[in-house]
């Protein structure tokens, strides 16, 4: 009878965990603890400052081809086939095109080894990846200098074809100007 009688307010008071029971003195329940989809992405997928909105038509009009390396970078603004926050910021190869979509192939560590990982995402959040580009240029170069090389009837010199990690700089005298002063602390003395 006394159960009927109750108001919505009053029956969530007869509810209510005693905070005695759980030790706590100001909040007696604990937090979930959340392990979702898109979980800890607060930073993540958010847009640049003033950038907000949707991505212009430049980025539909790339044309992506089989062997081309993207980066992946998920568009906050966009969420069909965004992709899963662990592969945010990876490069990958395309290996599939689709009208809307292009399927990358990432590599993910999976506890000892690296397994290549086949996923398919928008074109929204893939860009063309600048990486390969400074290889790109140095292998273009290479072979610009042997085929000079073999025009003069000549051999390149391996110290051109290959990198070298920066070299220390290279030193100097420095002359001064003026009287070099030499500057001391003065002694301390207690005045009272």
């Amino acid at each position: 009878e006394m159960l009927r009688s109750l108001v919505g307010s009053e029956m969530c008071i007869r509810d209510r965990v005693s905070t005695q029971s759980t030790g706590s003195s100001s909040f007696p329940y604990k937090m979930v603890h959340s392990w979702g989809y898109r979980a800890r992405t607060r930073h993540m997928f958010a847009q640049p400052f003033r950038r907000h909105g949707f991505p212009g038509v430049s980025k539909y009009l790339v044309a992506y081809k089989r062997g081309d390396y993207v980066d992946i970078k998920g568009n906050g603004a966009v969420q069909k086939g965004m992709p899963h926050k662990y592969y945010h910021g990876r490069t990958g190869i395309v290996w599939n095109v689709t009208p809307r979509a292009v399927g990358v192939a990432v590599n993910k560590k999976v506890n000892n080894r690296i397994v290549v990982k086949r996923i398919h995402v928008r074109i929204e959040h893939v860009s063309k990846s600048r990486s390969r580009e400074e290889f790109q240029n140095r292998i273009k170069h290479i072979r610009d200098l042997r085929a000079q090389a073999k025009k003069d009837g000549k051999t390149v010199p391996k110290e051109l074809t290959k990198r070298l990690p920066t070299q220390p700089r290279n030193g100097e005298i420095v002359q001064r100007k003026s009287v070099v002063e030499t500057v001391f602390p003065s002694k301390f003395e207690y005045l009272m």
